[in-house]
């Protein structure tokens, strides 16, 4: 006599069927309309003049490319900072895991005003380096400094369930077989730890592209120098130029897509490599 599996939820028909409603409701009916609105409001000689301007393809560079070190930094830092929380008791760790997410509760505005006081050449970090002439905010590097902070969180808080569910026997077996901390580490915890770490990498990189209200006040606007593509975005709306903001957002939107399609086949290989499922 066969049993059918209870189930909490309704059957895989309604849940799916909710699903793709609710998905193409909240992401893609507005991202289609973005993409529609600029491909019908101008012809394509007027898209390509919007998005090859000098000052925007400086744009996208800047915020492609501030965003991939931002993120790079984090999952560096981020996986340490996660380790000493899952790893480690000390005084004040409590405080230290509230800190974490301190980037999700500040307005963006906030942040950005309190990194420019802080790494300005008058900051309370920023006067050390002027010295030397080296400049924390106000240029490229303010935009990577902006950019780090906000996506911390996302690393740290993706590592943390990872590190707490690892097997430390795992570790005391390959110990115990003569294996020195690095290759430990490199056999045992790094493979466990990359899927994860890219998790934590393509938010954080999400999460930095489309950056505004803590960038502009420590970017310092210079055109072709430290201008973000989403500040570009409301300067043509700005000027009420809705077709060019919608190219230079369709354009960002295409880039995106790609870059987290591609890290999140990297996620699914090494999720396999494993031996695990997705």
């Amino acid at each position: 006599m066969r049993f059918r599996s209870h189930s909490v939820l309704p059957g895989f028909a309604p849940t799916l069927g909710f699903s793709l409603l609710y998905l193409s409701l909240m992401v893609l009916l507005p991202l289609s309309a973005l993409v529609l609105y600029s491909v019908t409001k101008q012809d394509m000689s007027q898209f390509w003049q919007v998005i090859s301007n000098p000052r925007v393809v400086a744009s996208f560079k800047l915020s492609f490319g501030a965003a991939a070190i931002a993120a790079l930094l984090n999952t560096l830092f981020g996986s340490i900072i996660a380790w000493t929380l899952v790893r480690y008791e000390f005084f004040g760790k409590r405080i230290m895991d509230s800190l974490i997410d301190l980037p999700f509760a500040m307005p963006t505005a906030v942040s950005g005003i309190a990194l420019s006081a802080i790494f300005a050449g008058n900051g309370w970090i920023g006067h050390y380096f002027a010295p030397y002439g080296i400049k924390l905010a106000f240029n490229p590097i303010g935009v990577v400094i902006a950019l780090t902070f906000i996506g911390l969180p996302f690393v740290v808080r993706t590592m943390q369930p990872v590190l707490k569910e690892h097997e430390r026997e795992l570790e005391e077996a390959a110990a115990c077989l003569g294996a020195n901390r690095w290759i430990t580490f490199q056999k045992i915890i790094f493979p466990a730890l990359v899927p994860a770490a890219l998790t934590g990498f393509a938010l954080a990189f999400a999460r930095a592209v489309g950056e505004y209200g803590s960038v502009i006040f420590i970017a310092g606007n210079l055109p072709m120098v430290s201008e973000i593509a989403p500040l570009m975005i409301m300067s043509h709306l700005e000027e009420y130029d809705y077709a060019g903001a919608a190219a230079i957002a369709t354009v960002m939107l295409g880039i995106s897509f790609v870059l987290l399609l591609l890290i999140n086949q990297l996620q699914a290989w090494s999720w396999q490599r494993l031996g695990g499922t997705r």
